[in-house]
């Protein structure tokens, strides 16, 4: 006797995956924004100086590694320039291409920075029992640098989520 086959369902049946993803990245943002704010910087700002701060990379390749879009990246490194945090200088291979350079002021931006966004991402995890913060920030890391690592092509444009401004 053969029985019909049912897939099984996913962990998240009836849930709105999507939307408490876009939600919790919201509030996380909307913390972020906040903490930092005794800094004068925005979350995307200080990204972008904590991974131009080792030196020597380009303006591209700091927004590749901040996952930002090339008009996104122009007008941070405009904000960053104009509050004394980073300047753009020639690279000396590319005369096309600019390094983003970090200033001492936005070194020591960066230094307590870091300090703040640790204090929001621990009380994020915090909020997790013990047990589950590892699965949880290894699930999520698995799935940024697998399966979630690159938009699909759609015919149909999705922006992301507008970042307030201050």
């Amino acid at each position: 006797m053969t029985t019909a086959h049912t897939p099984p369902q996913p962990v998240s049946a009836g849930l709105d995956l999507t939307g408490m993803l876009q939600h919790a990245a919201h509030v996380l943002t909307t913390q972020t924004t906040a903490a930092l704010g005794e800094l004068d910087i925005s979350p995307r700002g200080f990204c972008v100086l904590a991974h131009a701060l080792p030196g020597g990379l380009t303006q591209a390749q700091v927004a590749e590694l901040s996952r930002l879009d090339k008009t996104t990246m122009v007008v941070t490194v405009d904000e960053l320039e104009k509050a004394g945090l980073a300047e753009r200088v020639p690279s000396p291979t590319d005369r096309r291409a600019r390094i983003i350079r970090v200033t001492e002021e936005g070194r020591k931006t960066v230094e307590a920075g870091r300090e703040i966004t640790d204090h929001v991402h621990g009380d994020v995890l915090g909020a997790l029992p013990e047990q589950e913060r590892e699965a949880f920030t290894s699930a999520l890391v698995r799935l940024v640098n697998g399966h979630l690592a690159e938009p699909m092509a759609s015919e149909r444009p999705v922006r992301r989520a507008r970042q307030s401004r201050k």
